[in-house]
């Protein structure tokens, strides 16, 4: 993309506060470096990589803190000849130990799951040059006396001979009485040899060897006699580290050397996820989001806003910025933009233009979420005075050359920023050619922006096809303007409204009115009806969607409040339960008791789970119901609750209830637990008490259904049934076990005998089930 076109919509400005927002000069500069991307597939991976970051940074899962620029290093490596000296080697340790830190913090995952996470993971590692830095740099910057065993032995060496030197000079001075004659207590380094601090009067008195003066002439600094041996050897053993240092760095060289692949990657991974965070970052400070970006879009900015002036604004209500959606229909390529001087015709065509770079560059744009935009490949940007003294170029003379220069490469991936094109020359001929070079445009497929205060413009704005107008709106009652846009209109320029807000003297004033008056083209009154309708219009428009977002938030607290209050009385209930069962299991409480106590526990969670939901809890299916009216004899219904199907055998219409045949076994059903045979299964909504897999809950009591069960199982059903019932506090049950040979029945009864909390049981009526269900009484 021209750096001309990039200049113009200030896109390196952007890149400017980018590059602050990273942490380390590669960073930075990195940052500066960014432009548009020429590839939708790459593109679409660097969105998805900052997406990522985005969440990332947000869950704090890494945090980057400065780290050196080690590109200069490189060339080292290239050379066999050249070693690292211990700044390189300190800076290189620092790099790779926040790349080893990333690589831990970001590491985790199933491959495949993020796409960064990814990257981290499959960027070559210098495994060897790392864990030897570790292992040898130390946390203040210098080699470990461990890097190596002739560093370590001359080291040693050195901290004893320094402490044979303090010893020795102690016990001097306590034979020599020379404590007086010290300038300080304690021994000092001159010329890289241990010295003795002398007051300048007394050092005839000291034999030795005088090294240096102080600044004031007040101290002079001797080496006794007695110390040269020690010092000598002291110069020896130094010597012997340095050599020692320079084999350690020596051979920390060759593995960054061996492994310099790796380290470069590391290092650009380091750099590029700085680059990422720092994306992050000014996505937060934009509130900004990433649109999608397609060669089939269309220019769909919801509530854009020019990022400049979002970051200048900061948290300042008073100069928020002003919103706009930039939308086009899927077969519209043309916006012409209208309205007032100083209105902000240009910087909706800025915000379009940089928006639109910036999405190309993968960086978050300052726009709402479900914002999109066409892959523009190319952009060309006319805006402000193009005129050039040097050049011997008017504003119109630079505009047209432009344009001719760049006229060959505008096709159907190009947007074209037009601001008041055309206008340097007669306004009749300048929107004359203005509107065919818009022609011209279209007829390539390009998408394009235009401000214009030419009245043919405007409606032309309104009438060609593919075209939208728009004019920017102003405030009827004050003239000036509120930097709303108002789409499928075209606005007054108001030049003399704005020639007086500026402090044009009013006789001059006066006088245009009276010329334009006589020229007989003032359309100013109904243009300002125009904008009055269009500024009530977006008003309306604002109110409702701030009591729109107002009821979602009072919905989401109610939501919140509510499942709050579910949850307190649901662990309420609990606790209370948890206490019965305690004190029965402690023998304070009867099992009689205790049973109805969970029973009143339980009925008190459906009425107060009723009272807070404002919804009735079911006793029985959700969603049943039949017009009764309506069936006939023979016809097949399902029963809800226990989502078998029937056929009606009888209707009584008082009752509300119908006899109805399942698989041989006659009963009566309420018409809420019937539903036409080809209804849907409904999940219930609310709160409701789930019933046990083979048992239903109808209004004419609570029913279990044993047939084709083995004895056994029959028996550990019925009795998990039957505590069931009693904790619901249910009175009376049925059972259906089935005609057959009479077996399962005769073990049903013998465990109903046997119940205590059985007060009695028999078969049901012919017309219930005969043989087939015993109905059951509990106490």
């Amino acid at each position: 993309m021209e750096s001309r076109t990039l200049s113009l919509l200030e896109f390196p400005k952007v890149l400017e506060r980018l590059a602050q927002l990273a942490v380390s000069e590669p960073a930075a500069a990195a940052c500066k470096a960014i432009a548009p991307l020429g590839d939708p597939a790459t593109l679409a991976r660097e969105q998805r990589k900052l997406a990522e970051a985005i969440e990332l940074r947000r869950d704090a899962a890494f945090a980057f803190t400065p780290f050196p620029d080690i590109e200069p290093l490189f060339p080292i490596l290239d050379s066999e000849r050249r070693t690292f000296d211990l700044d390189a080697l300190v800076a290189l340790d620092h790099v790779l130990s926040r790349v080893a830190a990333l690589r831990q913090a970001l590491g985790a995952g199933e491959p495949g799951q993020s796409l960064l996470r990814d990257e981290v993971a499959a960027t070559p590692w210098p495994k060897k040059t790392q864990a030897a830095l570790a292992r040898c740099i130390s946390p203040d910057g210098r080699l470990r006396d461990e890097s190596s065993p002739e560093l370590f032995s001359v080291r040693q060496e050195i901290r004893t001979i320094h402490q044979t030197i303090m010893t020795r000079v102690k016990e001097y001075v306590g034979e020599k009485e020379l404590g007086p004659r010290l300038q300080d207590d304690y021994v000092t380094i001159s010329s890289d040899r241990y010295v003795l601090p002398l007051r300048a009067n007394f050092k005839g008195r000291l034999p030795g060897i005088i090294h240096d003066y102080s600044q004031t002439g007040e101290t002079v600094y001797v080496e006794p006699f007695f110390l040269v041996e020690v010092n000598n050897r002291l110069q020896e053993l130094k010597n012997e580290e340095r050599e020692a240092e320079a084999r350690v760095m020596a051979f920390l060289t060759g593995l960054a050397r061996d492994e310099r692949r790796e380290v470069a990657a590391a290092y650009r991974l380091l750099v590029a996820c700085d680059v990422l965070w720092a994306k992050a970052a000014l996505a937060e400070r934009l509130g900004g989001t990433l649109p999608e970006v397609a060669p089939e879009h269309a220019v769909h900015l919801r509530a854009a806003r020019h990022p400049l002036l979002v970051l200048a604004a900061g948290d300042d209500a008073a100069t928020r910025v002003m919103p706009q959606d930039l939308i086009l229909a899927e077969d519209q390529r043309a916006l012409i933009v209208t309205g007032a001087n100083a209105g902000g015709k240009t910087v909706c065509l800025k915000t379009l233009g940089l928006l639109a770079v910036m999405a190309l560059s993968a960086l978050p744009v300052p726009a709402g979420e479900g914002s999109r935009l066409p892959f523009f490949a190319k952009t060309f940007v006319f805006l402000g005075d193009e005129q050039s003294l040097e050049d011997h170029l008017s504003t119109f003379t630079a505009q047209i050359r432009h344009l001719s220069r760049v006229w060959p490469e505008i096709d159907a991936a190009t947007l074209v920023l037009l601001d008041e094109f055309g206008a340097g020359t007669d306004p009749s001929q300048g929107a004359a050619l203005a509107q065919a070079v818009v022609d011209g445009l279209l007829d390539r497929g390009a998408y394009l922006a235009a401000a214009t205060h030419f009245p043919a413009l405007k409606a032309y704005g309104l009438s060609r096809p593919g075209v939208r107008a728009a004019c920017m709106l102003f405030d009827p009652a004050t003239k000036k303007p509120v930097y709303r846009l108002a789409y499928d209109q075209v606005g007054a320029s108001i030049a003399l409204d704005v020639a007086r807000e500026h402090g044009l003297p009013e006789e001059i004033l006066e006088r245009a009115g009276r010329y334009l008056l006589l020229d007989g083209g003032d359309a100013g009154q109904v243009f300002e009806r125009l904008n009055d309708l269009a500024l009530r219009r977006e008003r309306e428009i604002e109110q409702l969607a701030a009591e729109r977002l107002d009821e979602k938030k009072r919905v989401a607290k109610l939501k919140e409040n509510l499942k709050k209050a579910q949850e307190s009385l649901v662990e309420e209930i609990r606790n209370f339960s948890r206490d019965i069962v305690r004190r029965h299991e402690a023998g304070r409480l009867e099992r009689k008791e205790a049973q109805r106590a969970l029973a009143a526990a339980k009925k008190r969670l459906i009425e107060e789970t009723d009272a807070i939901t404002g919804t009735e809890t079911a006793s029985g299916p959700v969603g049943g119901g039949v017009d009764l009216a309506a069936l006939t004899p023979g016809a097949s219904v399902r029963i809800v609750s226990w989502g078998k199907s029937a056929v009606v055998r009888e209707i009584d219409l008082k009752r509300k209830a119908a006899k109805v045949d399942i698989g041989g076994v006659s009963l009566w059903t309420p018409a809420a637990d019937m539903a036409p045979a080809d209804a849907p299964v409904k999940q219930g909504g609310g709160v409701t008490v789930a019933p046990a897999k083979r048992e239903a809950v109808t209004g004419l009591g609570l029913t279990l259904d044993l047939r084709g069960m083995r004895a056994d199982a029959a028996e550990a059903e019925l009795a998990a049934f039957l505590d069931n019932a009693l904790l619901r506090g249910h009175g009376e049950l049925e059972i259906i076990h089935g005609k057959g040979t009479g077996a399962l029945r005769r073990e049903v009864h013998r465990l109903l005998k046997e119940h205590p909390q059985v007060a009695s049981f028999s078969l049901a009526p012919e017309d219930r089930g005969g043989d087939g269900m015993t109905m059951v009484v509990l106490k």
